[in-house]
């Protein structure tokens, strides 16, 4: 690919190769702009490379042949492996609002996590977050080479999709003993789909799920539920279910909430403190409450299902999880959300700074609401550079003062035409190999094949 030399077209930054971040750009390049898109990882694709259960390789291959079509056009550069943070990263918010762009977007997705604040859950081993097992699992460095030492008797906290991303690679691929959902709410408050829960519904305990759907049975039929729909509704993921060898038993735990981990004497987890929940009206829906009632759930492993949060070491205005927007309407449509990032010291927006995806609201949505915000994004972006007369210098410019930067910093980057090598590279090897799919662990083993290509 060779960058434009259309010196009258804005170049706009995107932060972000993920699903929000190329349609963005694709967006922005129909509306007008240049892109130079800078991306953390080695290869783009961020959810859809690294968050889709790995062996989807339909729907993979699918989004893949999306991203290889916006990345060829001639108006995008693409530069990854530059990590932008505020103190330990590769770049500061600051060193890239030097490169002059016209406006800057970040679409860096939700990288961080969120802690539930346990007493010990940063120093007792065998608790993760479910994002570093889903990133274990699809092999994105540095994540793809650690030991995630995952027992025998796993407990996941949440009920979504994610808790049964993670129940499928403990069930297909760890053949652990058991799997216990930990759920603050009820069965009919449950957030995964009956398509998603097909590929491990045949681990389910249904013995024990009817006993435990019993006994929370005098709190649902207070709130009107009908238990025995209930019921029935819970085995739905039955009539198209997955076959699998595994000898790992799944159990559902509904209405309790984790108050205290305790570690055995060597501290690794050995067991989960619950509370009992009932629920209780607020406003038109139903919301846990704790009860006096407790009991302990052994358990050597314990997974947070429970969403994740932006990175708040980016360098933006940071506070419950979410980067700030300024407060108020959109000015340009009160129904659409505000895009742009807001002011450090002051409630009005940074000029030229905008927010989309998940990194606007983590964890909102998959690949498809994600296109969709990054989309609005780019449109409200190209609206503030039209109205501001933004002007930049052309792509080819603003890449060579990224490319100087990182240079003067000895800090090794890639371009496109480098990812085409790998893809290329991965492909072989998968064929040499027989497999549908091969991939690199580490960061410096796809830079020496890159060099030997």
């Amino acid at each position: 690919m060779t960058a434009s030399n259309n010196s009258s077209r804005p170049v706009v930054a995107v932060l972000g190769a993920g699903p929000a971040g190329l349609y963005a750009a694709n967006k922005l390049v129909q509306e007008g702009a240049d892109v130079l898109l800078i991306n953390r990882d080695v290869k783009p694709g961020g959810l859809a490379e690294y968050g889709i259960y790995f062996d989807k390789h339909k729907m993979k291959n699918g989004l893949r042949k999306q991203f290889t079509r916006i990345l060829d056009q001639e108006n995008i550069e693409y530069m990854g492996h530059i990590e932008v943070r505020e103190q330990d990263g590769t770049l500061t918010l600051d060193e890239l609002e030097k490169l002059g762009c016209a406006a800057y977007l970040i679409a860096v997705g939700a990288q961080g996590t969120r802690k539930l604040g346990y007493q010990g859950e940063d120093e007792i081993e065998g608790i993760f977050h479910a994002k570093d097992l889903v990133y274990h699992y699809n092999q994105l460095p540095p994540f793809a080479s650690q030991d995630f030492a995952v027992g025998q008797h796993v407990g996941i906290i949440g009920m979504g999709n994610v808790m049964v991303d993670i129940a499928h690679w403990l069930v297909w691929e760890k053949k652990v003993a058991s799997v216990t959902v930990l759920a603050r709410r009820g069965p009919a408050e449950r957030a995964y789909t009956d398509k998603e829960m097909r590929e491990v519904v045949n681990a389910v305990d249904f013995d024990a799920l009817d006993k435990e759907v019993n006994r929370v049975a005098p709190i649902l039929e207070s709130i009107g539920q009908d238990v025995a729909a209930v019921k029935e509704e819970l085995r739905k993921p039955l009539d198209k279910a997955e076959t699998f060898d595994s000898p790992t038993k799944m159990f559902f735990r509904y209405l309790v909430s984790v108050k205290k981990l305790i570690p055995d004497e060597n501290g690794r987890l050995k067991g989960v403190e619950v509370i009992h929940n009932q629920m209780v009206p607020r406003g038109d829906t139903y919301s846990p409450k704790p009860t006096e009632e407790t009991e302990v759930i052994p358990l050597d492993t314990l997974v947070y299902a429970i969403g994740d949060q932006v990175d708040e070491g980016l360098g933006l205005p940071f506070e419950w999880g979410k980067y700030l927007t300024p407060s108020g309407n959109n000015p340009h449509d009160p129904e659409k959300p505000r895009y742009e990032v807001k002011e450090a010291q002051a409630d009005q927006p940074r000029s030229g700074w905008f927010l989309g995806g998940w990194a606007r609201v983590a964890s909102d949505g998959l690949v498809g609401k994600a296109r969709a915000d990054g989309e609005s994004a780019a449109l409200e972006v190209m609206r503030w550079v039209k109205e501001n007369n933004a002007q930049s210098p052309d792509l080819p410019t603003c890449k060579k003062k990224l490319c100087e930067m990182l240079s003067e910093k000895g800090h090794a980057f890639v371009e496109y035409a480098d990812v085409v090598k790998l893809q290329d590279i991965e492909q072989a090897r998968a064929k040499e190999q027989g497999v549908p799919l091969f991939k690199f662990n580490t960061n410096e083993e796809m830079f020496e094949a890159i060099r030997k290509a």
